[in-house]
């Protein structure tokens, strides 16, 4: 079937951005006074010195910032339908360019009010005219403590540019340079080894393609070695140099700084997971044993357990089982979730010239929207219930909160989207009676274990220890790195894995090893999500009353403090061990059915 043209596509199955602008001529219209408006911000620099003043450029900040914002939406949203429409690639272009004008015109705002003395900044803080924007004020003083001289600062400014060198030059060896070789299908036809398609080969039935694809990637990289272990050093000592000069007493606590979360979280995700480890030792064991080979090898880690299940579901199919999975977060959440369906939040299927993926994303003020490529089975069921989870916690914080307090931090965005993951997925299992489709099913869902809090907690735990490594003077070699590295996968995965020495170069094609101290979220989202959904199906009403005070809770407090009012400690092991509970029960029932 050929993919439909944009015009083609059913006005029931696109998004309505008449909600957001009625027509370009609105946009234009809103676009001109925008540009008119911010002139004014310059009439309060330099006299941040009262309350009515700190508030007047807090009010024009946060009605500048919601304008652009709603034609930055608008105009990406219309260029996401299709990208290859001129029109909307430069409206795109408009929106970015006032975008940053606007940004500079209010750039004078957080260092004037970092500039004034400490007893003034508390005083504002208290001041009850100014206790919309106290979270914000206390957040300025927070980071007061890391900012330096003018002079330094201007200093800094200028080093940014050379700070991006490791990741720039990492990309380019790993998306330009790198070539790797041909290899031969289940077919013995020779053919063509990419980034893309190294995990189709990974899911291979065929074991020997497995081994081909995986031997070839890692020969590839060992070759690079010596400059991919130089750039990442360099990125490390990249790190290093700012949380010296900006007063941190590590890289870990620098990077942690920004979401307020304190290094316990982080050692407590890295220990509460070495005491799981049995669990995941256990999955391996029951890996080799559902595929049936004599050694469980690093490339057996993606190949299907279940002969390739067919289930075809239709979008409508999938909204009314996201529906039923949903129910135990009770109608209210429901009757936003059946809105979102029925009045077109969601771009549904692919169209010449869309983006692809998925996300949710919208301005605040008019409801979220949410872009799929929908096809008709499992993983797009479970891609439209995320986004789903997205849009509603923007929904919910939205409709209860001031513009500002609105935007949740990273550190909580994959909470909402893969809680309704868990429920789906709940709801899933106690409704199968096919043994094969309840196995898929299991496997699909402890294989999200194992990549989104195993492995990631395993790459969280080797960017600790190599940046311990390199403050406590050591050089981090090539062999170093493999070393840590192959030590980590051993201890793991376990004794039932063959853990192959070519994996000792899986570090060198690791993109996010450029984000420092990132990938950790994805492990508390994920075990944070998972307590949630085991605490509402637990306790009901209470459970859910406390989840929705979370979804409502925007980015108003710290985002550790949201998620402990609404029963999920991240500093404390407890949340890990939910999920882990969670985990272990997938296995029982796994194990049952192999029987």
């Amino acid at each position: 079937m050929s993919t439909l043209k944009r015009s083609e596509v059913k006005q029931e199955n696109t998004w309505k951005l008449e909600d957001l602008f009625e027509n370009q001529q609105a946009w234009d219209q809103s676009y001109n006074e925008l540009k008119k408006a911010y002139s004014d911000a310059s009439k309060y620099e330099g006299k941040l010195n009262n309350a009515g003043n700190l508030k007047a450029v807090f009010e024009l900040e946060d009605e500048l910032s919601l304008q652009i914002e709603r034609l930055y939406v608008y105009a990406h949203l219309h260029h996401d339908e299709d990208t290859t429409n001129p029109t909307y690639q430069a409206l795109v272009e408009k929106a970015k360019k006032l975008s940053v004008e606007i940004s500079e015109a209010l750039s004078f705002i957080t260092p004037e009010i970092l500039s004034l003395p400490e007893n003034e900044l508390d005083a504002f803080i208290q001041n009850p005219e100014l206790a919309d924007y106290k979270f914000t004020l206390e957040e300025i003083k927070r980071e007061k403590a890391h900012i330096l001289t003018k002079t330094e600062e201007a200093l800094l400014a200028q080093v940014g540019n050379l700070s991006q060198a490791p990741q720039s030059i990492f990309g380019m060896i790993n998306n330009a340079d790198l070539k790797f070789p041909k290899i031969k299908d289940e077919n013995g036809k020779e053919v063509e080894l990419t980034h893309g398609s190294y995990i189709q080969f990974l899911e291979s039935p065929h074991r020997e393609v497995r081994e081909r694809a995986f031997k070839a990637v890692y020969a590839t990289y060992a070759k690079q070695k010596n400059t991919i272990a130089a750039t990442l050093s360099a990125n490390v000592n990249k790190n290093m140099f700012y949380s010296k000069v900006r007063k941190y007493p590590s890289v870990l606590e620098m990077s942690l700084y920004g979401d307020n979360i304190s290094k316990e979280v982080y050692t407590n995700l890295i220990d509460t997971i070495h005491e799981s480890l049995p669990l995941m030792h256990r999955y391996m064991k029951l890996r080799k044993k559902l595929l049936g080979v004599d050694e469980l090898h690093m490339y057996d880690l993606f190949a299907p357990l279940v002969e390739e299940y067919k289930w075809d579901i239709t979008y409508e199919e999938a909204k009314g089982m996201i529906e039923e999975g949903l129910k135990p977060l009770g109608e209210n959440y429901l009757k936003v979730l059946r809105d979102g369906f029925n009045k077109r939040w969601i771009d549904v299927y692919e169209n010449e010239g869309k983006r692809t993926g998925a996300y949710s994303w919208g301005a605040y003020g008019t409801h979220p929207y949410v872009l799929l490529n929908h096809k008709n089975n499992l993983n797009s069921m479970f891609t439209l219930a995320h986004e789903m989870g997205h849009a509603l916690h923007s929904y919910f914080s939205d409709e209860n909160l001031k513009y500002r307090d609105a935007q949740y931090t990273i550190f909580l965005a994959e909470v909402a989207s893969t809680t309704n993951e868990a429920l789906l997925m709940d709801y899933l299992l106690k409704k199968s009676t096919d043994p094969k489709q309840k196995m898929y099913l299991l496997t699909y869902y402890a294989d999200q274990f194992r990549t989104t809090i195993f492995r990631q907690t395993m790459f969280a735990e080797f960017e600790k220890l190599i940046h311990e490594r390199a403050e406590s003077g050591e050089s981090l070699t090539p062999q170093a790195l493999s070393s840590i590295y192959y030590d980590l996968n051993v201890k793991y995965y376990g004794s039932d894995m063959v853990v192959d020495q070519d994996i000792e170069m899986e570090w060198a094609r690791i993109p996010h090893f450029y984000t420092s101290f990132y990938v950790y979220k994805y492990a508390t989202g994920f075990s944070a999500a998972t307590s949630f959904s085991k605490q509402i199906l637990e306790e009901g009403t209470p459970a859910v009353d406390r989840y929705l005070g979370f979804l409502k809770s925007g980015g108003s407090d710290f985002s550790i403090n949201i998620l402990k009012k609404a029963g999920v400690d991240m500093s404390s092991p407890e949340p890990i061990r939910e999920a882990m509970s969670v985990f272990e029960e997938l296995l029982d029932q796994m194990e049952q059915l192999s029987k």
